[in-house]
Formats: C-alpha cells, structure tokens, sequence
C-alpha cells in the first residue's frame, strides 16, 4: 500500500452541492451520505448518486465531523466536544460519550475496525480509543496545524488538513505518514463509501468523490 503524494490536485469525480452553508461532518451508513452543518444545526440523509436530500434533522449539537457506529450517528458535539448519539431514523438524541479530558480540541472521527479513530488539533494528534470506554489505544503526532474531518480506508487512517487544503495518509499501527493528496478547496469532513473517498469542501459548499486510486494504490 502506497499513497500517492504528490503535487498534482486529486481527480474530482462527483460533486454534489451541500444543503447547508457551514459544512462540518461526513460520514457513510452502507446507503447514504450523512452530513452535519452547524450554521444550518441540522444533520442531512444525502443520496450519493444524484445529492438529493433524503432524511434531515434538527441538530443544535453539531460542532464538527460525525460517524455511524452501525446503529447510531455519533455527532462531536457540544461544549466542551464530546460524542452525541442519534438515531437516524428518528434524528433522537439517545445518549452521549464524553472524550476526557474534556475540551474543545476534538475535529475529526471515523469508526474502524480496532475501535474510534479521531483527529485533534492544538497540539495536532491521531488517536485510536475504545469505543466503549472512550480510553486511548494509541495516539500518534499528526502533520500540520488544523486537521479536520477522518476517516478509515483499506488498511489507512486518512484525515483532512483545512488550511494546507489537502489529505494526509497515516500508517494506524506506526503512524508513520504514508502521503499527502492535495484538493480542491478545503477539507472538513471525510469519509470512504467502500468505493469513494468523500470530503466536504467547506469554501465550495459542496461533497466531493475522489476518483477511486486517488489516495492509495
């Protein structure tokens, strides 16, 4: 497994325009997209082929990227940020996670199969935490000053860097950095569909697909 790092944009293959204005978390169910938008406080159902907004909620929780734990949407939310689980079907708050120690620094999360991988700024570090007890697995130093939105792709934690504009390719049991792919616009929430890396491009008001290889091979 090798990343593609180099200087050339990543190949963009479907853009869907964003249903709100302030665009924070991606993430993927196995059928739609989910997004969260703080400006708008609500979290949208995005159907991935054609953007069509299938499912939207209220949401005054949203702060930064969500995932789906298989059952539940796991918003960071909150002050000071923590995990807020909501039942897709009905957009019900059903519980919360906290992230000790508690502060403000959490930006990025992503189920993968070890347990919930996140990204935090201020100093910038990528954890793996049991999803249960929310204890660090490991953590490893991450590259630039802001990452933002995470996800998981084939063996690969990859996470946004918002003000570099790119992605950056960890290695989860080293941490070593295995690429940079840079993006039109700017990074917040990432996610992989099993065939796609999506990313909110915040400045576009949009989602983004890179084409499949762009960011391994």
């Amino acid at each position: 497994m090798r990343s593609r790092g180099n200087d050339a944009i990543a190949h963009i293959t479907r853009t869907l325009s964003g249903p709100g204005f302030y665009m924070c978390g991606l993430t993927w169910d196995g059928t739609h997209l989910w997004h969260s938008d703080q400006g708008a406080e609500k979290l949208f159902a995005v159907d991935p082929v054609g953007g069509r907004t299938v499912r939207e909620f209220d949401c005054a929780w949203v702060r930064a990227d969500l995932t789906y734990d298989g059952s539940r949407l796991c918003q960071v939310g909150g002050r000071p940020k923590r995990i807020v689980l909501i039942d897709p079907a009905t957009g019900e708050v059903t519980g919360q996670k906290q992230v000790p120690p508690a502060s403000g620094r959490l930006t990025g999360v992503e189920m993968g199969p070890e347990g919930l991988w996140m990204c935090l700024r201020a100093p910038a570090v990528v954890q793996l935490r049991d999803y249960t007890t929310m204890t660090v697995l490991r953590e490893h130093p991450a590259e630039g000053f802001a990452p933002s939105g995470l996800t998981y792709v084939d063996g690969a934690v990859v996470y946004g860097d918002y003000l570099d504009g790119v992605l950056r390719v960890m290695h989860p049991e080293t941490g070593e950095q295995l690429g940079v792919v840079p993006l039109p616009g700017r990074p917040t929430g990432v996610t992989w569909d099993g065939e796609r890396l999506w990313y909110c491009d915040f400045p576009a008001r949009s989602l983004r697909a890179l084409a499949p290889g762009a960011v391994l091979s």
